[in-house]
């Protein structure tokens, strides 16, 4: 932490405008799980640093993964070559936050590398099953200290925890080649459950054996938590960006206040979610998180910016500037991006059961693969279905189904939306951004076998 301090001592002796200076010391072990055993065990140590100087609206940057004496001449460097941004206005201020809780745990701080190998064991042993051939998957935990400091007064830290594990399962059983997944991630360890993340897989796997062909047609579709969490992760958030927006890149670009999705539906960013993978009581700037919404009941109601993004379209940050990390938490990127801290679909009042049976003609879709917008600005999309695919007739589950190409539209999605469901669960896909989903229903979806 110290060397922060130096870091803005040197920008005052230099006379420069501003100056942020942030570190982190970052703790990370990973299991990754091979052909049904422990492959590999890493247990890494991080540190790094980074600056970002404001001098005459010219804003330069450099990141070290050392106690450099000259990283902040190092950042000026690139000064004759940076116009200025005279949109800019200027680092936060200190300001009062909220305390995120369970977000760090001292124990989950301090486990050894035996005791997660036994939570990987735990979750290989839970996923097996004589028609499951092959087992998959990792577990990443990790512990780290942020810490933030400015020319204008910010001096804060922030302690965090995260676990996460997936399982994939497959199995040659059967007519065709099946697979399954399992998932889990908090940030306390008692909140962790290895062997769902087992038994999730083996059951998805084992119950898709034998699956019959979805006949192209237009279907009620039921998204578990782990596929609607890839929608808002790689086809919703993007439109309610501030940049996109104001750059009318968004599908909903114009209709902030305006009804853009079923009564029912309310999506907010809640960085103060206990146990969410992306709470935080402050941004990676310093400024204070609180909730927002980004649809309530219906209604555009917020947009989500960083204050770069904010100050070229005379706002204030919304207190979404991030620095991610990898495989979770912060980093220290010099300069932020704008980024919801956890997307959240708020409960409503279904359990999975009672949405199964009240769809008539309908899939249940268990996890998505390929998701990604082929038409951004209209709200176009295109994924695939192939894992823990169901095929519904009559409220019953009739039979698992083979993969189907869902293209789409999120808007349609949206304004189309038949039932919520009160399951929801956190959502940590393959490098994107953390979600808390249930079960989402929606109908007159077009889907083509494949």
């Amino acid at each position: 932490m110290s060397y922060c301090y130096d870091i803005l001592k040197r920008s005052k002796e230099l006379h420069l405008d501003e100056c942020e200076a942030i570190s982190i010391q970052k703790d990370i072990i990973t299991v990754r799980i091979t052909d049904s055993e422990i492959a590999e065990t890493k247990h890494n140590r991080e540190k790094s640093f980074a600056v970002r100087i404001i001098d005459k609206k010219k804003i330069m940057s450099a990141r070290t993964t050392e106690n450099e004496n000259d990283l902040v001449e190092r950042a000026l460097q690139a000064r004759a070559f940076v116009r200025p941004m005279n949109l800019w206005d200027t680092l936060p201020y200190p300001s009062a936050y909220t305390t995120t809780e369970r977000t760090y745990d001292p124990h989950l701080a301090k486990i050894s590398d035996t005791s997660a190998i036994d939570i990987a064991e735990e979750m290989i042993n839970a996923s097996r099953h004589k028609h499951v051939t092959r087992i998959s998957g990792s577990l990443n935990i990790v512990s780290e200290t942020f810490h933030i400091v400015n020319t204008n007064g910010i001096d804060y830290s922030d302690k965090s925890t995260f676990i996460a594990g997936t399982i994939n399962t497959e199995s040659e059983t059967g007519n065709n080649a099946v697979s399954g997944i399992g998932a889990d991630c908090s940030r306390t360890r008692d909140r962790f459950s290895a062997h769902r993340v087992g038994s999730d897989a083996s059951e998805m796997c084992v119950s898709s054996i034998n699956p019959q062909k979805v006949e192209q047609d237009t279907y009620q579709i039921i998204f578990d938590p782990y596929a609607f969490g890839d929608l808002l992760s790689f086809v919703f958030s993007a439109n309610f960006n501030l940049k996109t927006y104001s750059e009318k890149r968004s599908c909903f670009s114009g209709k902030f206040g305006e009804k853009i999705s079923d009564d029912n539906l309310t999506i907010m960013d809640d960085p103060h979610a206990p146990e969410g993978i992306g709470s935080k009581p402050f941004d990676d700037e310093g400024v204070p998180t609180k909730p927002q919404y980004l649809i309530n009941s219906g209604i555009f109601s917020g947009l989500f910016s960083d204050s770069f993004e904010a100050f070229k379209n005379q706002k204030r940050s919304s207190a979404n500037a991030a620095r991610p990390g990898s495989p979770m938490g912060r980093s220290t990127q010099p300069l932020t991006v704008p980024q919801p801290h956890n997307l959240r679909v708020v409960d409503g009042k279904y359990s999975r059961e009672e949405i199964i049976k009240n769809t008539k003609k309908g899939l249940r879709v268990g996890r998505l693969w390929y998701t990604y917008p082929i038409n951004p600005e209209q709200g176009d999309f295109s994924c695939t279905a192939r894992s823990g695919v169901k095929i519904i007739k009559d409220g019953k589950i009739s039979s698992p189904g083979k993969s189907v190409r869902i293209v789409h539209n999120l808007k349609t999605i949206l304004a189309n939306i038949v039932s919520i469901g009160n399951d929801s669960r956190n959502i940590l896909q393959w490098h994107s951004l953390p979600s808390i989903t249930p079960t989402i229903s929606v109908s007159g979806i077009p889907v083509t076998s494949l």
